[in-house]
Parts: structure tokens; sequence; C-alpha cells
């Protein structure tokens, strides 16, 4: 007698997935998968809401065709819209759906072999850009660097955690680190750098981080892009305040 194990096909069907039952993946797929539409959504990262006018000169394409898109991106529940006097605006739905598109884009630039740079061509977005709501590109990378080299931030099975010191010196700049702990997100959170290739901070905190520099002055936002600039003042602060090591270019 065979003691080779035999399988009834009927055996533990109960068991078996259903893949008929799970999310329709092919339908975010092919929305995302349509040039005007990525081009859309990837200027929407910026966090900052846009007029459909605004963003068919992204997609470069006409507003007609735009507003056709957008209403497909609503319906899909990736895009919000809202309307403010006699314009409508729209954004992503949730941060989510940002982290989702930024890691499509590093997944995109690492199956194409053929470029040997990756992330934007854009000087000024790879010194530092948006992620939404929070700092990325070269200077969001090297913020990390320092933060976990002076102990504020360490990594703990893979993910990233705020030390009792870090805990101190956030609350003692002016971050409510209770509250921010509250919040349903995480506190703290490696997110992939596009450009860089290597982790930048995201989460409530890195979210904190953006908008102080913002108040502070150190920085603006570009109006039409992703772009975060800095004086040279600001950067020298920055560098002042997390002990900022990295030699930018």
């Amino acid at each position: 007698m065979s003691n080779e194990p035999h399988f009834s096909p009927d055996a533990d069907r109960s068991q078996t997935p259903d893949i008929n039952q799970a999310p329709d993946i092919t339908k975010v797929a092919a929305l995302i998968g349509d040039a005007a539409r990525a081009n859309m959504l990837i200027a929407l990262l910026g966090g900052k809401a846009l007029t459909a006018t605004e963003l068919a000169a992204e997609a470069d394409i006409t507003a007609a065709t735009a507003s056709s898109h957008l209403k497909k991106l609503t319906d899909a529940h990736l895009v919000i819209a809202q309307k403010q006097g006699r314009h409508k605006y729209f954004q992503l739905r949730s941060r989510e759906i940002a982290e989702f598109l930024e890691t499509l884009l590093n997944v995109s630039a690492a199956v194409e072999h053929s470029r040997t740079n990756t992330g934007p061509k854009d000087p000024a977005l790879r010194h530092a850009r948006v992620c939404y709501d929070h700092l990325a590109g070269e200077v969001g990378v090297g913020l990390l660097d320092a933060l976990k080299s002076s102990g504020v931030l360490i990594e703990q099975d893979q993910q990233l955690l705020l030390t009792p010191s870090g805990r101190e010196l956030f609350n003692s700049l002016g971050a409510d680190v209770g509250s921010l702990e509250k919040l349903r997100r995480p506190v703290c959170k490696n997110c992939l750098d596009w450009s860089e290739r290597r982790h930048h901070l995201a989460g409530s905190l890195g979210q904190w981080v953006l908008q102080d520099i913002l108040n502070r002055g150190w920085a603006r936002k570009d109006l039409d892009s992703r772009v975060i600039r800095f004086t040279p003042e600001g950067l020298q602060a920055l560098r002042k305040r997390y002990a900022l090591t990295h030699q930018f270019a």
C-alpha cells in the first residue's frame, strides 16, 4: 500500500477561500492605470485641494476630459470633492490612498531598470517636497536619520517608535504628544521615500514637524507643485533643532 497522502478534490472545500468574495482590485487598478488619471492623483499627493482646471493642466488634457476622469475617481471613492463658492475642489480621500500611491511610485521606479536615477527629475522635488502631509525628499530622509541617531526614535520589530527622551523633546518643542497618541493614525511611521529609496518620517508626528516648519517660516510650499522651499536660515534652524548632520546638495 502506498504511503503517499491522498487528497480528495472535495476535501476541506468549506475551508478554501472563495476568491470571488475578495475585493475586486482590477477596478482600482484600471482607474489608476490611465495616464491622465494617474497624473491627477500624483498632483493631489501634495495634500492641497485642486480644481478640475488645475488638474487638467497637470494631466495635459481638456477641462471637460478632466471632469469625466474626476467623476470616475470620486465615484470610486479615491477622491473627494468639495464646493466652495463657484469652485469645486478635489482632494485624495485619505492618507491611506496617498500612501498607496507613494508605494506605487516606488514600485514603478524599481521595475524600470533602464533608469539610473530614481524619483523626480526636478532637483527641487528631490531636495524637499510634501508627501501628502509630511516632509519627504533628501531633507525628510536626513531628518529621520538624525532623529534615530540621537535616540529620539528607535526601530523595534520593524516599527518606528518614539522614545521617552523623544517624547520629552517634542513636548518641549510645542508638540502635544499625548494628543497625537490619541489619534487613530500612528504617532510615527516609516514611509519609503520615492527619490531617496530610504525612509522619511510619516505619522501624526511627521505631520506636526512639517506644519511646525511652515509655521515658523523656515520653508514654504510651492503653489503649483509638491516642492517645499527652505530659506537658508530655515534650513540652518532645522539643522540646529534636530541635530542634522547630512550635507544637502
